[in-house]
């Protein structure tokens, strides 16, 4: 394998818009079937290879750490759902998970549905998208996709017998059943720009029927059926707007009907209970407000406020049950669930006992009962399923996900500190430690963020971490603008016009991480995938000195190549996030922070890049000519590694559970090698 890092051609491809000029050396790499393209991507493999022999017995260590942290044989809790408990189960030595159902209780017969290692025998990759069993739980309709282009094909299975129906269909991005038992109504996507756009409903046996297709490129579909079994909704929505249309589950054959029109800026979410549409909707603040409307007329002159607006309280989404609702709300940055009993009005919160976690909710399958599933996990407690009472307010723990090799909670702490921005804005940062950890500048620090869309950067628990704690390591989350962690509000602080705000936020937590002494410079790593791969490069081109390392997955890092071209995936979409260069100032400010564009002949930090070949949302080209760029211009003698997943996986890389522990034991090496640890 080679020792020395491959240098790529240049084939300068000119654009000129808005009197300013772009010119891409690397625009050759998006030719996925030219050969070349190929060979270039082999030998940047080579090479990270290469340069990380010296690390396979830390590799090797690690994964074997990891391994035996978990219980490779395990069950998941089971759900109910129409007199059966479903749940997975997996095997040790086995990738994938088997998905299982027994009638009545748990000591009944297993009935195998999908065994997701039988599947994918042959294959390297395999994802399971929709799992939707009809109202007699006589039929399972599924999609899966080989490849890790999230492209799904639709499978209906009779139960019964085990034999799949010759009903098919591809691209499909959601499912439901009507209460028939006999009619799909699913969504497709476009098979060039993967918005999803025509929705469809289909009997069993027969031609589907096209119902809808959004022309508007802003905007996407999805199908889904209430809790109630009430009705089916078709949500349209782009990032700022949104419109729903219905059709009572009961009578798949009737005609879609409009919720409420759409409207620039608003965006609303029904639920439905009894005669009444439960409306979650942001008319009067960013931050949403709830309101009641009779599902004869649903339109805005019948609705009544449940709940009022609240600037400091988000709220994110609601369940709705035979004599209850939940609403998960946001406040300072964490989960909170009210509940409210229906009948009488009562409300009441339920409460969570660290200063630091994330809380959602589980698989609630069943409309007619007071057991609320709720997931709950921190940096330090392990996911837990609890099963709670919304009457007599009694919680049960029904499992916590068991971390072998003596694991214990108390030997860890976490925190929340606040970093202060350019501006004065408040940014939280979460932290993770073994007890006994002095803040004296000299630990390692992993910093991770992510800023965009409005996506909340909860905290998690992974047993793999603690290779990492266990070694010295400080772990952290940046909650910085761009993303939900803190609302609507903060989303839209860190977008747009204002992106950059997402950028300076990060450099900010990073600073004060040195300053208070939690790490120092050239201890300090950081990490981010996707969009947080695009604060990774801007990060870097701003402030190169201020990291010792940055590992980055699948990052979105041509910003300008990319947003100029409507045909890709997911471009047009983009723009209520980012901007549309096709509008000057958007493309002069988008410009001034776009990765690829700003890389100038300078020391930067060393870097770690992953990315898929068949990564749908962000191309593999977009990785391999920043790359390419780097190796170019810059001035140091730090390692540039770029890993690229050649065998079909997708955006969140490999599928398979031990395929994914040895690459997290590849990055982890990776990174204990920069601050000097071997072993």
């Amino acid at each position: 394998m080679s020792q020395t890092p491959p240098v790529a051609k240049k084939i300068p491809k000119i654009t000129k818009i808005h009197g300013d000029t772009l010119t891409d050396d690397y625009f050759w790499l998006r030719e996925k079937s030219n050969p070349e393209v190929i060979t270039y991507l082999k030998a940047e493999n080579d090479f990270t290879e290469a340069m990380m022999k010296p690390t396979a017995a830390l590799q090797d260590t690690l994964y074997k750490e990891m391994l035996a942290r978990i219980k490779e044989t395990d069950l998941s809790v089971p759900y109910p759902k129409d007199g059966y408990l479903y749940y997975t189960r997996t095997e040790q030595g086995k990738q994938y998970p088997i998905y299982c159902r027994k009638k009545g209780t748990l000591r009944g017969k297993e009935e195998t549905l999908l065994d997701l290692n039988a599947m994918a025998e042959g294959k390297p990759f395999l994802s399971l998208g929709a799992f939707q069993v009809s109202n007699d739980s006589n039929l399972l309709a599924y999609s899966t996709d080989d490849t890790g282009f999230r492209q799904y094909k639709l499978h209906v299975k009779d139960l019964r017998t085990g034999q799949l129906l010759p009903d098919t269909a591809e691209r499909i991005t959601s499912i439901t059943w009507a209460n028939d038992n006999k009619t799909l109504f699913y969504v497709t996507e476009d098979a060039t720009t993967k918005r999803s756009n025509q929705f469809y409903r289909h009997t069993l046996g027969s031609k589907s029927q096209l119902l809808f297709e959004e022309k508007d490129e802003l905007y996407n579909i999805g199908v889904s059926r209430t809790r109630s079994r009430g009705y089916i909704l078709l949500g349209i929505s782009s990032s700022t707007t949104s419109e729903y249309r219905y059709l009572a589950a009961t009578k798949p054959n009737s005609d879609l009907k409009v919720m409420l029109p759409r409207e620039k800026d608003h965006e609303y979410y029904p639920d439905h209970h009894g005669k009444l549409f439960y409306i979650r909707t942001n008319d009067t603040g960013r931050n949403f407000r709830l309101v009641t409307a009779p599902i004869t007329d649903p339109s805005k002159k019948n609705w009544k406020e449940l709940i009022a607006h609240r600037s400091d309280v988000m709220l994110e989404d609601t369940d709705f049950f035979a004599n209850h609702y939940v609403v998960y709300e946001r406040e300072d940055g964490l989960n909170k669930f009210r509940v409210t009993d229906l009948k009488t009005g009562d409300l009441h919160y339920v409460n969570f006992p660290e200063p630091v976690y994330s809380a959602y909710g589980n698989t609630n399958a069943e409309f007619n009962t007071t057991r609320f599933r709720f997931g709950y996990l921190s940096f330090v407690t392990p996911s837990s399923v609890f099963e709670y009472d919304l009457s007599t307010k009694r919680r049960r723990l029904l499992k916590e996900t068991e971390v072998l090799g003596g694991y214990d909670k108390t030997k860890y702490t976490s925190e929340r500190i606040y970093a202060t921005a350019s501006d004065g804005t408040k940014v939280p940062i979460s932290l993770v430690y073994k007890k006994g950890c002095r803040l004296n500048g000299e630990n390692p620090l992993l910093l991770e963020g992510y800023g965009s869309y409005g996506i909340p950067n909860d905290v998690d628990f992974s047993s793999n971490r603690f290779s990492l704690l266990d070694r010295g390591f400080i772990y952290a989350v940046a909650h910085i603008r761009g993303g939900g962690d803190l609302g609507k509000p903060w989303h839209d602080a860190g977008k747009m016009m204002v992106k950059k705000n997402t950028f300076t936020d990060f450099i900010a937590c990073a600073e004060h991480l040195t300053d208070k002494q939690y790490t120092s410079q050239d201890r300090l790593l950081i990490t981010g995938g996707s969009a947080g791969g695009l604060l990774m490069g801007a990060v870097t081109n701003i402030r190169p000195e201020l990291f010792k390392a940055v590992i980055s997955y699948v990052p979105f890092v041509d910003v300008m190549n990319t947003m100029l071209d409507a045909s890709l995936p997911l471009t047009v979409g983009e723009y209520l996030e980012w901007g549309n260069p096709n509008e000057k100032d958007a493309y002069f400010y988008m410009k001034s922070y776009s990765p690829y564009d700003n890389l100038e002949a300078k020391d930067y930090p060393t870097m770690l890049i992953r990315t898929s070949l068949n990564d749908s949302q962000v191309m593999y080209w977009e990785p391999a000519k920043y790359v390419a760029k780097l190796r170019a211009m810059k001035t140091d003698k730090n390692l540039l590694l770029f890993k690229t997943k050649l065998e079909p996986g997708g955006h969140g890389g490999a599928s398979g559970r031990y395929d994914r522990l040895r690459d997290t034991a590849f990055d982890y090496a990776f990174m204990l090698h920069q601050v000097g640890i071997t072993k």
